[in-house]
């Protein structure tokens, strides 16, 4: 039996594993659905997106969303050691102090940013500093490589009157600058990388990747373990108290097929009801994009990045195009009424990013893209079936609540401004998207994606809308716990990696002092 089964070595799972098996006295076991290799493509920053649609990717789509063309939407999600965190742009940015302040304000004791902020620092390393024999943490540092376009766009958003911001630290978001990235000498560093990495040789901590759980076992309300099957095993149980970390689209849908959810959809699927807890899947938020693309005049973006003088110049001296994140910069601005944090974000990119940068056209372009930070709307994962394989209903409502749609309109006209400025005359070249006779609306309504940056279904709080209280315990079960971006109670103004990875330091401090 072991002392807890983590369920998920992703963003958060990875962390929480690590923390807890620092006790030797305690038994941990990390269990896995995807692979226990690490791709090339992940190590390599710039080629993360070679990675959508393969095998290290869950490839959720959403339901046809009414608001944006009845689109599916196609939502990338890490399968493998590290998650998400192993195949996204790498962008490292604190949740601002007003995020964390409302979340402790909506009744969660000890979450605030002044609580916080020590956590989040234990979890950053300087990626410039070798690390000590079984230290862990989450290498972050400024890249080594900026390219030309990118620093005409953010030298633009500063003459056009934005306040300079650089690396976006210690919650203050507001400003342009260049994004710290979660990167050690030209590699990406991942929350495996970071936290599981220095400490496989621990006895206490198991690690099983491709392993698949079906199911939270219970006795009355008291957690187990779990039911779970592993490739070249079969199906197998795990006992111990669980901490759930698979995500904000797995946590729920574990939970739900295990009994935990609203009890008229758990009793419409014959799944006998542990608890009757109306939020689990509910409050759904994700930060939705639209990105303005030009072509470049000059052929300096990361169109050739991966020619095979810049592959044998990463694998060599590990710098060059290659380690560039793609969104190397950004700014964050308060364009809503009466808002007391940025609520629309720029992201800029010197390259083309369409379809997920799966439909590139040829040569040399760049792309300044609108992101909302604090949507109103609101969505939720509920199950389409209770058969473990079949994949969860996702429905994100984009667009459907307040100021959404006007907030990402003028994102757009901001965006437009700054790439048609003075500073960014040498390398702009013709529109790319959407064309100079395109209606932003009609644009945002039939280009935007996601971010990929799902949160919230099983929001932390008090309330009957909630599923863990603010030690992250499920309620009224016992012995289980969730751990990852589904407790944010709201969607944090910034990339909200940093503020995973914060939320399972957190968690561990609460599991290990038994708070």
């Amino acid at each position: 039996m072991h002392d807890f089964v983590v369920v998920g070595a992703g963003s958060a799972g990875s962390v929480v594993a690590s923390r807890l098996s620092e006790d030797p006295s305690v038994r941990v076991l990390l269990l896995e659905a995807g692979s226990g290799r690490v791709p090339r493509e992940s190590r390599i920053p710039a080629a993360f997106s070679k990675l959508f649609k393969t095998e290290y990717d869950w490839q959720y789509r959403t339901a046809p969303e009414g608001e944006l063309a009845n689109r599916s939407l196609y939502w990338p999600r890490g399968r493998m050691l590290g998650g998400s965190s192993a195949l996204n742009a790498m962008i490292w940015t604190p949740p601002a102090r007003e995020d964390l302040d409302g979340w402790e304000a909506a009744g969660n004791r000890d979450w605030s940013w002044a609580d916080l902020e020590p956590t989040l620092a234990r979890a950053e390393r300087s990626g410039q500093d070798p690390r000590r024999p079984g230290e862990v943490g989450i290498d972050v540092a400024h890249p080594d490589a900026v390219n030309p376009v990118t620093e005409a766009l953010l030298a633009a958003a500063l003459a056009s009157g934005i306040p300079s911001n650089n690396g976006f630290r210690a919650g203050r978001m507001d400003g342009a600058g260049r994004f710290r990235v979660t990167q050690a000498r030209g590699a990406r560093v991942s929350s495996a990388t970071g936290y599981l990495d220095p400490v496989r040789h621990r006895p206490n901590l198991t690690i099983v990747p491709n392993a698949t759980v079906d199911q939270i076992l219970f006795e009355g309300r008291r957690t187990t373990g779990v039911r779970y099957r592993a490739t070249g095993t079969g199906a197998a149980k795990a006992s111990g108290r669980v901490v759930l970390a698979a995500g904000a689209i797995g946590s729920p849908h574990l939970l739900l097929r295990s009994g935990i959810g609203p009890a008229p959809l758990l009793a419409g699927h014959r799944i006998p009801v542990v608890a009757d807890l109306p939020g689990v899947g509910k409050n759904l938020q994700d930060h939705l994009a639209i990105g303005l693309m030009y072509r470049c005049r000059e052929p300096v973006t990361l169109a050739g990045a991966d020619r095979l003088a810049n592959v044998i110049r990463y694998l060599i001296r590990r710098d060059g195009p290659l380690t560039s994140n793609v969104a190397e910069a950004g700014a964050f601005l308060r364009l809503g009424r009466e808002t007391d944090r940025p609520d629309v974000e720029l992201l800029f990119a010197p390259s083309f990013f369409v379809d997920h940068g799966l439909a590139n056209p040829p040569g040399h372009g760049f792309t300044v893209a609108a992101i909302l930070l604090r949507p109103r709307s609101r969505g939720e994962v509920t199950l389409a079936s209770a058969d473990p394989l079949h994949a969860p209903t996702i429905a994100a409502n984009y667009l459907t609540t307040g100021p959404d749609l006007e907030l990402l309109e003028a994102g757009l006209v901001r965006a437009k401004a700054i790439a048609e400025r003075p500073e960014v005359e040498r390398f702009r070249g013709a529109e790319f998207l959407p064309g100079p006779a395109e209606n932003l609306e009609r644009f945002i309504r039939t280009r935007s994606e996601t971010l990929y940056h799902p949160v919230g279904t099983c929001r932390m709080g008090a309330g009957p809308d909630t599923v863990v209280d603010d030690r992250l315990r499920v309620h009224e079960a016992e012995d289980l716990w969730v751990v990852d971006g589904s407790i944010m109670p709201e969607i944090t103004a910034g990339h909200p990696h940093a503020a995973i990875v914060m939320i399972a330091e957190r968690a561990a401090e609460f599991l290990r002092h038994g708070r």
